[in-house]
């Protein structure tokens, strides 16, 4: 008899150690990824081999590549649990392995004041990428991803962008066309602000060549808000008003998102985003816990949109060797507009 209670004693005793411990794992899980505890201190992606290969060159040999490297080394850190994301948008299609950056978008996540400021690099900037030289930013992913594999023509991207804007950069999320549509048909559809008449001159399916999308609030599925952020030949300011459509499908994507029904699913969400992703330095705990962060989240009120501003000119294209036309951004503009993005 006294076998049987020293036995039952040390089962029931193991079984609260076990509790104890699993409690104390979920604890610390929970307590970690909570926003304000998860990105105290978020990474930033490193620029070492840009900043290497220019240590290696004397001045004298390339003065462009040691200014592009010591901008980088300049860029201070973040605030804790203040971040930027870069989302970017490729034109890769299904089966290929290099993309152009077709869009870009930053996103300045200030998770102490609940703020979000958000600006659209153009993809016609003008930028130097060592080692080749002046280039449209839209070409840097997708050269040295031909060159180099996918996850250096994203970090070249990061990294024209950071020496381009001067802050630093955290993470990095990027989806194409296909994973964009996915994404909205996850969701159902979407009620985006169109600010005007968008006639789909150069459509992503062929069977909406010609099609409008009328001014107002319009009800989308996937493929029409994928032919909405493609187009930019029938637009009066081209790729200006095309990241105009870009920022109220992302404000239209948030709050989606974050409707009850779709922020509940969250976890199941996260777990699929390999199907709207083709690259991302964040891990699904990350993306969860970013989830956490904007939940209570108004887009009409807390996020904040900002345009650089610029002009075009004809100028050689070292990687194309031919002349074309790239912008170039109003460096004051630029300044003022990155006061909200460190």
């Amino acid at each position: 008899m006294g076998f049987f209670k020293r036995r039952w004693k040390q089962i029931l005793i193991g079984g609260l150690s076990l509790c104890t411990i699993l409690f104390g794992l979920g604890f610390y899980e929970y307590y970690h990824i909570q926003p304000e505890h998860h990105f105290k201190h978020p990474p930033t992606i490193s620029s070492d081999q840009v900043i290497a290969d220019s240590d290696s060159d004397s001045a004298s040999e390339d003065q462009e590549k040691i200014k592009a490297a010591n901008a980088l080394r300049n860029i201070p850190k973040l605030k804790e649990n203040v971040l930027n994301i870069l989302l970017i948008g490729s034109d890769e299609r299904k089966g290929q392995h290099a993309g152009h950056s077709d869009s870009m978008i930053l996103l300045h996540a200030d998770l102490n004041k609940h703020q979000y400021n958000t600006v659209s690099i153009p993809r016609d900037t003008r930028v130097y990428l060592a080692g080749y030289g002046y280039t449209k930013l839209t070409s840097v992913q997708y050269i040295k991803q031909a060159t180099s594999g996918s996850k250096a023509g994203i970090e070249a991207a990061v990294s024209s962008i950071m020496q381009l804007t001067g802050v630093p950069i955290n993470y990095y999320v990027e989806t194409n066309y296909e994973g964009l549509q996915s994404m909205v048909e996850a969701l159902g559809t979407v009620d985006v602000d169109v600010p005007f008449d968008v006639k789909l001159t150069h459509p992503w399916y062929k069977e909406n060549k010609d099609k409008i999308i009328k001014k107002g609030t319009q009800t989308l599925d996937g493929k029409m808000i994928t032919e909405l952020v493609h187009e930019r030949y029938s637009l009066k300011r081209v790729d200006f008003d095309r990241q105009l459509l870009q920022e109220k499908v992302l404000v239209a994507i948030a709050k989606a998102a974050l409707q009850p029904s779709n922020f509940t699913d969250l976890p199941h969400l996260v777990s699929t985003t390999s199907n709207f992703l083709i690259g991302t330095n964040m891990s699904n705990t990350d993306i969860l816990s970013l989830g956490l962060a904007v939940k209570s989240l108004n887009p009409n009120k807390d996020i904040h949109y900002y345009q650089l501003t610029g002009h075009s000119e004809t100028l050689y294209d070292d990687i194309l060797k031919s002349n074309n036309s790239q912008l170039i951004l109003d460096q004051d503009n630029l300044q003022q507009v990155m006061t909200h993005f460190r």
